[in-house]
């Protein structure tokens, strides 16, 4: 198995960070992301970028982030056993965007490495990563597109890999407590190794490379659409499966928290505005039913 290049991963996170930004940057047309460089006194540090209240995004954060340390926290070693004892190093490219306008989904992005060493003995190494999309109310050619760039970044490395990644993702953005899954999916990898570092760090940047073509037509395309105060308070109500997730369920979060992160940049993942409401049930045959009859259970969608 080929030695991990950490130099080389850390060049290219920091690349797909700033060309991103700049992608969304000008599909809004106003607002530009603010550089926060930041230091941890344990190891390692990151650049956090955030957009706020643009034309078309009301809240976007890219982070990249590398921390370090001597011991990992109770997340990661709970069912890796082998890993205690072990110094790491985790870095990243996180990133989430939440939209003014509700017939413009929100996403989600991640694209990570992380090594663990002990002297005398090989590194433990993998990568993981992935996107999902979130919409409010479901579009269809959205969807497929989403699902098509996807597909198209993971054929090169195998007939299967779409499907099981695309499989796990389900899985993944699933909370158990509500019995729905938070979105319409997308792709999700973790532990991976097994092709060799070469090969493994190519599918990253694979994935890496795909999230903006499978996110920035669907922008495009939906961002003027008008909508009025029914759909608004709708994607406000959504938007708190989001919080749910994130605070419950998702390793990047709970890795991040345990491991002395920067608490900032870890949430801003959550979105700036937010509803619950008691037992609220869409009525049946509306547009926001058919969000949760026809859009979050999985399916194939190409």
């Amino acid at each position: 198995m080929s030695t991990p290049d950490i130099d080389a991963v850390r060049e290219y996170l920091l690349r797909l960070q700033e060309s991103i930004c700049n992608e969304l940057e000008l599909i809004d047309g106003e607002a530009s992301f603010e550089i926060d460089d930041w230091k941890r006194e344990t190891g390692g540090g990151g650049r956090t970028r955030v957009l706020s209240n643009g034309a078309v995004f009301e809240q976007g954060g890219v982070n990249f982030s590398e921390v370090s340390g001597d011991n990992l926290p109770a997340s990661a070693t709970a069912s890796r056993p082998e890993l205690a004892g072990r110094s790491f190093r985790a870095m990243g490219v996180s990133l989430v965007i939440h939209p003014h306008n509700p017939y413009v989904p929100t996403s989600h992005a991640n694209v990570r490495f992380f090594i663990a060493e002990k002297e005398g003995e090989a590194p433990i190494w993998w990568f993981g990563g992935g996107y999902d999309l979130t919409p409010y109310y479901g579009n269809e050619e959205d969807v497929i597109h989403w699902h098509t760039t996807a597909k198209a970044a993971c054929d090169p490395f195998g007939d299967d890999v779409y499907a099981r990644f695309k499989s796990w993702c389900d899985e993944y953005f699933y909370l158990k407590h509500r019995d729905e899954c938070r979105g319409v999916g997308g792709l999700f990898f973790d532990d991976l190794n097994e092709w060799g570092f070469e090969r493994c760090f190519a599918f990253m940047q694979s994935v890496g490379d795909s999230y903006i073509k499978a996110y920035a037509p669907i922008v495009q395309k939906r961002k003027d659409a008008e909508f009025g105060e029914r759909e608004r308070d709708f994607q406000l109500y959504r938007r708190g499966r989001y919080v749910e997730f994130n605070l419950v369920y998702d390793r990047g979060t709970l890795f991040g928290l345990q491991s002395g992160g920067r608490t900032e940049s870890i949430l801003m993942s959550l979105p700036p505005l937010v509803k619950w409401r008691y037992h609220w049930i869409p009525e049946a045959g509306s547009a926001e039913a058919r969000l949760y009859t026809d859009f979050l259970p999985p399916r194939d969608w190409i």
